[in-house]
């Protein structure tokens, strides 16, 4: 049963999520030989505030 974690800022549209899921689902069974029912897909959408890169928020990195 593959689980598959997508962590990205958030802002995506429920219908780019839709797509993202249905694609790493039929790629995930295609490349690992299993069935697309087994496969689970988890979407976290992170605030710019509670992401850092290279030592700073992304908040300030990125404003606005």
């Amino acid at each position: 049963m593959p689980i598959i974690r997508v962590e990205m800022l958030e802002g995506r549209s429920i219908d780019k999520k839709r797509e993202l899921v249905a694609t790493l689902t039929r790629e995930t069974a295609r490349i690992a030989g299993c069935s697309e029912d087994s496969i689970y897909v988890v979407i976290e959408d992170v605030k710019k505030e509670n992401w850092g890169v290279s030592g700073q928020l992304l908040s300030d990195k990125y404003p606005g």
